[in-house]
């Protein structure tokens, strides 16, 4: 997977263009390439990201979940049975952002997350919508989809008022626990086929206070399906009011490899969306929003653009998607 070095700033258009068409003036048209293996390169984004990061296996750097300080439950929420120790060294050498960071894509980060968070309590917290209610995605896979989603939940998290849950939504490539170094054994499935289990017993705490996490689950033939069921719309939508003050973020699957994507738009309240420079073709990022049309709230991310586009930094978030 893809890090970068430095990552240069993308200037804003003014013209009078769609963002699809600005967008477009960037990427190659060339065909869709498979997948290569790691290499290192610079990255540059109008609120890019580097790609996410190759998942450890679950028993690499792993730390086994423990058991949480109980504590009394507020009506709004449930005690959270287990926590994990994230290793902050390891995630800092693979490019995610830790408390204290300093560094380049730790500042541009912040950067893409201020308009996320503006637009997710745009009404005010506790107001049961959706806008705090984030699904990340891809046209395809290694855009760097799931290394956003991660820093986008640790930035977030940092801030002192701001609460986070991330959820591996991307049932038939689950990474998030490799990535972040714990193992799971059950997770967003099992509140799927499971009637009596509670969030609360399979959401895990973290060292970072604010910060905790939803695995996929057990691996189970008809995930997929289930993904994009009935009953996943009524259990997002318990999600969002249960915790009306929290942000979610659903690291879903690419768009064009999982049709239950499309299915989970209908349901959040913002897609951010990334864009892997020189590789995704126009046509290929219109496709995909158009599959994202049942969500009215879509941001693009410009990723992996390389320095000779720029100068030695990110720029901003993008920018909405209008149709």
């Amino acid at each position: 997977m893809d890090f970068p070095e430095k990552a240069p700033r993308a200037e804003r258009s003014t013209a009078r263009k769609s963002l699809v068409e600005r967008a477009a003036a960037i990427f190659d048209s060339e065909p869709q390439r498979p997948p290569e293996p790691p290499r290192a390169s610079n990255v540059a984004a109008a609120g890019a990201i580097p790609a996410a990061p190759q998942a450890a296996p679950a028993h690499a750097a792993a730390v086994p979940a423990v058991e949480a300080p109980t504590a009394p439950s507020g009506p709004s929420k449930r005690v959270t049975r287990k926590q994990v120790e994230l290793n902050f060294n390891r995630l800092r050498e693979k490019g995610f952002v830790v408390p204290g960071d300093r560094s380049t894509t730790a500042e541009e980060i912040r950067l893409i997350k201020r308009p996320l968070l503006r637009q997710a309590f745009a009404d005010g917290r506790g107001t049961n919508g959706t806008s705090h209610l984030m699904m990340v995605t891809s046209a395809r896979p290694s855009e760097g989809k799931t290394f956003m989603a991660v820093n986008l939940a640790l930035s977030m998290a940092l801030e002192k008022d701001i609460t986070v849950l991330l959820i591996d939504a991307d049932v038939a490539q689950p990474t998030i626990p490799g990535v972040l170094g714990f193992e799971a054994d059950r997770g967003l499935l099992d509140l799927l086929v499971d009637d009596q289990l509670d969030m609360s017993e399979v959401m895990i705490r973290t060292n970072i206070e604010n910060l905790s996490v939803l695995p996929s689950g057990r691996d189970l033939p008809n995930a997929n399906e289930l993904l994009a069921s009935a009953k996943m719309g009524a259990l997002i939508k318990d999600i969002a009011e249960r915790y009306p003050d929290r942000v979610i973020i659903f690291d879903t699957p690419p768009v064009l490899v999982r049709t239950e994507t499309s299915v989970l738009a209908t349901h959040v309240g913002q897609v951010a969306f990334v864009v892997e420079a020189e590789q995704t073709n126009e046509t290929t990022v219109k496709e995909s929003l158009e599959l994202l049309s049942g969500c009215n709230n879509i941001g693009l991310i410009l990723n992996k653009l390389r320095s000779s586009y720029g100068t030695d930094r990110f720029g901003q978030y993008y920018g909405r998607y209008k149709r």
